[in-house]
């Protein structure tokens, strides 16, 4: 008989979580005006609202960062990472950041500018808000097909070839600063970007004089994925795959707090000197000196041993069978999800689980306050409230998915945490015809309002 699977490693920390009633959830959500962002993680049981710096760290990270060396210029930690992105990746010059929306600043402050357009798969919310902060526009060239859910293919996060070199074509140069990859492609449901994807998106940008920008977050994910369904690449290792992914770019953008497995920390990446020097400035004025920016020695360790880590063929298939787990039990339901299953979350398609709810009721906030009801179980909607709304009409805008996302931090839960919320999906599935109205925005923010909107039913 042959071994059933098992994660590539064991547990040596555990923190206790409260399950609460639904009287108390009831006020709870209300007290935070139907805004799962407003929870205290004390008043929640499976936090799935994201899988950034909610992993747990190894044993490895918590020794590296006893090696922290805090000196203001020039510390030893900062030359360590500085070698890990090297080595990895194959870029000589970085900045580290607090996050990745901080590299993001650094970047589009220096090479973006009012009235440029930024083509890419579909660019995520804090992407897309730095975009439109500096009245640039964000054009989705991802490819159709991530617009049918029940769709199977396996590179469903690639961005459209066509639509790209007609993005290009249509605009001069000097008002395109960079086209946006973003692997995985989180906004499309957490699905992977193929090697040739990406090798024919590089080989627009070069036709067309263009910087090519990987928004990286996830990026071992889509190594794994390039591994395992696309030709060519089996018999390559991880980080074989990701240094010939990163060839093709010449920036790169890190939230680390995802593939990396830290709490916090990301990284602005590049391979020209002069496009480092332009950013340098931003980086001393946003973030800190060049040789620690929003890291601390400490943490800058502990990301140069996550970035190791995070390439290991056996971490990441434990890390991607747990999500593909919970796509299983889902099946068992017959609960309409974003498929393939995605590399770091489920995506529900809102609209084929609760149709009944209008779309300017915002039908996956819905649905994610429902769930939250029903188990105490946060998590993020991916659909009209996060669209924001148009920067020159100020409508809202609808998008054609509305995906409420599950995103499973690494190392965290057990497969039994999964059970519990395939069964909480479940119990909503099978009420939802009792579920018809939603929620009106009460109060909101005029950029990613998202984090912070407040709502009231209707």
């Amino acid at each position: 008989m042959e071994l059933p699977f098992a994660e590539s490693y064991k547990i040596k920390m555990v923190e206790s979580i409260r399950r609460s009633t639904r009287h108390e959830r009831e006020k709870w959500i209300r007290d935070a005006k139907y805004n799962l962002f407003g929870l205290k993680s004390g008043q929640v049981f499976i936090d799935l609202l994201t899988d950034s710096g909610t992993g747990a760290m190894s044993d490895r990270q918590w020794s590296a960062m006893m090696l922290g060396d805090e000196s203001y210029a020039g510390a030893r930690s900062y030359f360590s990472l500085k070698n890990a992105i090297s080595d990895l990746l194959g870029f000589d010059y970085f900045f580290p950041t607090h996050q990745g929306r901080a590299a993001e600043n650094l970047l589009f402050s220096a090479i973006v500018k009012e009235g440029d357009i930024l083509p890419g798969n579909s660019h995520f919310d804090t992407t897309k808000a730095h975009i439109e902060y500096r009245k640039a526009t964000a054009l989705d060239c991802t490819i159709d097909e991530a617009k049918d859910t029940q769709l199977e293919i396996p590179f469903k996060g690639n961005i459209d070839l066509e639509k790209l070199e007609n993005a290009l074509k249509s605009y001069p140069k000097e008002k395109i600063p960079a086209v946006v990859l973003t692997v995985t492609n989180n906004t499309a449901g957490g699905q992977p970007v193929s090697m040739e994807n990406i090798r024919e998106t590089s080989r627009l940008c070069q036709k067309f004089d263009v910087l090519l920008l990987i928004d990286s977050a996830r990026f071992a994910e889509n190594a794994y994925f390039i591994k395992t369904r696309e030709k060519g690449y089996s018999d390559k290792s991880i980080r074989e795959i990701v240094r010939e992914m990163f060839s093709y770019a010449d920036v790169m953008t890190m939230s680390s707090k995802k593939d990396a497995v830290v709490n916090m920390g990301g990284f602005l990446a590049m391979k020209s000197e002069a496009l480092w020097k332009k950013c340098k400035i931003y980086c001393i004025l946003n973030e800190g000196f060049i040789t620690y920016g929003g890291m601390s020695g400490r943490d800058m360790e502990a990301l140069a041993q996550g970035l190791e880590e995070g390439t290991d063929f056996d971490y990441l298939e434990s890390r991607i069978k747990q999500v593909e787990y919970l796509g299983s039990r889902l099946d068992e339901f017959g609960i309409p999800y974003q498929r393939p299953a995605g590399g770091h979350a489920i995506f529900l398609d809102a609209k084929k689980i609760i149709s009944r709810v209008p779309a300017e009721e915002f039908i996956a906030q819905t649905l994610a306050i429902e769930l939250y009801l029903e188990a105490g179980i946060r998590t993020v909607e991916i659909g009209a409230l996060l669209a924001d709304r148009d920067p020159v009409t100020r409508q809202n805008r609808f998008p054609e998915l509305e995906l409420l996302r599950l995103a499973i931090p690494r190392r965290t839960y057990t497969n039994n945490h999964m059970d519990v919320v395939a069964v909480a999906v479940k119990n909503v599935f099978d009420r939802r015809n009792n579920i018809r109205r939603g929620y009106e925005i009460v109060s909101e923010e005029p950029i990613m309002r998202h984090f912070t909107v407040e709502l009231k039913p209707l």
